[in-house]
């Protein structure tokens, strides 16, 4: 289990940002340049207003050319210029990119694919987590670089690794994997009765014959895949805490973190979050997609869940193009704004891009950078210099908290576990789901939570479990606790199918649910095509005109619930669809199908009003486009639509981004941000 971070460090970022205001820069990589740009780089940072770097991530074959010869002469000059300038470092090991030379010494710290294949050195990522000759030079460099700069004035923060999600099919991986399942489940008939092998014939007789889920003839045991994800996450983050340990070890006392990547599946982020000083994300969202920017929102409400509500860290992000996805559109100059206000809206105290200056060389030549190729004469460098500009703006708001009274249950075992093959349909996807219950949410200006599991609820009005495979006893008693005490419950189709070990339960499902919903299940059905038809009864007044299902459905009965929509056609006609259930002082919905966007808007509506949550404006809905958010005193206004739109103000306020006055109706323009506090007329 994740440890409790170190309160003494949560306290290092907080002074960081108590002398910085909010954190402004990004990755920067002066290895990659010669000498004579590092001058202008330090001029032209403090010219945009950048006060933090991240150095080194990508530095180990120059800071180790040879095994165990350092050259740290160059890192010495570029941290003391940056201190010179005011630049504040987060000092990274340079470990996520080893040298070519440790994988031709040393193959074995190479990963392995799921065919098999060893893959070569000679781009990044090129190493196993299992290797234990990996992780003695990863160890080494880390403990060197700490030893040499864990008192450099310039030295804030440390880094370590970078967008951990590495994996290995081979012998290494096989003999880790190995000892940790004898650690998790003492014997092997332990392990062969939680993996159900008498199925398919797979018994077995000792630890040394099993392997990780490599290919296969068929499907492979969904108890084995479950295991070997939750022992990739483990091994991951065994390599992050012992850099982590040797850099405190070394005298280090800043606070220690590492770059997540949101819903990323290889890593399970609340065993991470309690190991990290601060939390820290990287976020691409693609603005091709008409949601993105709802998406990046739930991203950015994880972060700030992750860390207990505490601020958090933009690590790396794109001011325009990325170049890594099929076709990359670069953002506008308002888009890159809004970008980045709207992670400050969501808790962020540090703003930073991927990368300060746009590489000319190697695969990420084209990633837009905040000193593009053409130099300081562009717009891609004036929107930096105007984003620094407005963040000074912001430094009222360092250490505000965003409060909710709606929590999200996400996990990533349920998340791993729901998306083997073999299931009824895999049509449904966990994380779509969770998308689209937050994006109802985010056009309401109501603020979320995202909790895990089993997670204590009692700061919660409303409770959302939009698709959660996996059910476990504490899970079901903290839900149960939540809807007695008076909450308002939503459970979406397809939960509470399975045990920790991805095992069916059995009964009428969700077995664990089946009382506190009011509900059962015998049969989960894959709908066709044509949306089916669902038919709402007189008693659910709210329900929009129509009401469609698709993708998956489930035939109910009701055990005291009452039926607010029956399916109306086909395999399912007549069964329950939507179902409310009274229980004590709260209430919990049921979602029998993936229901069409207005009905599940609908029945989030019933749950909410019943809690009594509204949204930060007087209107229900927001005007398509406006994102609105309260952190602290300030209510964040954000258009992300391409029409300017009519926002409704409760009281008289000041925008901190323009310094005006603005009171009741106002439009808000379309790429526009405001940032408003509270005032009193005279």
């Amino acid at each position: 289990m994740a440890t409790t971070p170190d309160p003494r460090r949560i306290d290092a970022f907080s002074e960081i940002t108590r002398d910085l205001g909010i954190c402004f820069g990004g990755d920067y990589n002066p290895e990659q340049w010669p000498r004579e740009i590092w001058q202008e780089d330090a001029e032209l940072m403090v010219r945009a207003g950048v006060n933090l770097v991240t150095v080194g991530v990508f530095s180990w074959a120059r800071l180790e050319p040879s095994p165990g010869e350092y050259d740290f002469a160059w890192l010495d000059e570029v941290l003391d210029l940056l201190h010179a300038h005011g630049i504040a470092v987060d000092l990274a090991t340079p470990t996520a990119s080893p040298p070519p030379w440790l994988g031709i010494l040393h193959p074995e710290t190479l990963p392995v694919n799921p065919d098999g294949v060893r893959l070569a050195a000679g781009s990044r990522n090129q190493f196993t987590p299992a290797s234990r000759v990996y992780r003695d030079h990863a160890l080494a460099i880390a403990t060197a670089l700490a030893e040499r700069y864990a008192t450099h004035p310039a030295v804030r923060m440390w880094h370590v690794g970078n967008e951990f999600g590495q994996i290995d099919f081979g012998d290494e991986a096989a003999r880790e994997f190995r000892l940790w399942l004898r650690e998790r489940y003492g014997s092997i008939d332990a392990l062969n009765e939680a993996w159900g092998t008498l199925v398919w014939a797979q018994g077995y007789r000792d630890f040394d014959e099993i392997l990780p889920p490599r290919r296969m003839p068929y499907l492979v045991n969904p108890a084995q895949s479950l295991d070997f994800r939750r022992y990739t996450s483990w091994a991951l983050q065994r390599v992050f805490t012992e850099q982590r340990d040797a850099i405190r070890d070394a005298g280090a006392t800043q606070p220690i973190t590492t770059n997540f990547m949101g819903f990323e599946p290889l890593t399970d982020l609340w065993e991470w979050a309690g190991e990290v000083d601060v939390v820290a994300d990287d976020q691409y969202p693609d603005h091709a997609t008409t949601t993105s920017s709802s998406d990046i929102a739930l991203v950015q409400d994880l972060m700030r869940s992750l860390g207990e509500g505490r601020p958090w860290v933009l690590m790396e992000q794109a001011v325009s193009a990325t170049s890594w996805r099929p076709h990359n559109l670069p953002k506008s100059r308002d888009r890159a704004r809004l970008d980045s206000l709207q992670a400050v809206a969501r808790g962020a105290d540090a703003i930073c891009f991927f990368q300060w200056r746009q590489a000319r060389t190697g695969a990420e030549r084209f990633h837009s950078a905040m000193l593009p190729h053409a130099g300081a004469d562009t717009e891609v460098f004036e929107t930096t210099c105007a984003l620094g500009a407005d963040l000074r703006r912001l430094r009222p708001i360092v250490g505000g908290r965003v409060e909710a009274s709606v929590a999200l249950l996400f996990d990533w075992p349920s998340r791993w576990a729901a998306d083997e093959p073999g299931r009824p349909t895999q049509r449904l996807d966990t994380l779509e789901q969770v998308q689209r219950w937050h994006r109802a949410l985010w056009r309401r200006g109501i603020a979320v939570d995202l909790v895990r599991p089993g997670a204590d609820l009692s700061a919660y009005a409303t409770v959302l479990v939009p698709h959660t495979y996996i059910v476990e006893t504490d899970a079901a008693t903290a839900l149960r606790a939540a809807v007695e005490r008076g909450a308002s419950l939503v459970v979406g189709p397809f939960s509470g199918v399975a045990d920790g070990n991805a095992g069916i339960l059995t009964g009428r499902s969700p077995v664990l649910l089946r009382d506190l919903l009011g509900v059962s299940g015998e049969e989960w059905v894959g709908l066709p095509d044509a949306p089916t038809p669902v038919v709402v009864e007189q008693t659910w007044a709210t329900a929009p005109a129509e009401v469609e299902a698709s993708v998956l459905g489930e035939r109910l009965r009701a055990e005291g619930a009452e039926v607010l929509a029956r399916f109306g056609a086909g395999h399912l006609s007549g069964a329950p669809a939507i179902t409310r259930h009274r229980a004590r002082d709260g209430a919990a919905w049921y979602l029998g199908a993936i229901v069409s966007d207005d009905a599940l808007a609908a029945v989030l509506d019933d749950a909410l009003d019943a809690a009594g949550v509204t949204g930060v404006l007087p209107d229900r809905v927001l005007p398509d486009g406006v994102e609105a958010v309260q952190r602290g005193e300030a209510l964040f206004l954000l258009n992300h639509g391409d029409q300017d739109r009519r926002v409704t103000l409760p009281g008289l306020r000041r925008d901190l981004l323009s310094d005006a006055d603005v009171e009741g109706q106002l439009t808000l323009a379309s790429g526009a941000a405001m940032v408003l506090i509270e005032r009193h007329a005279e």
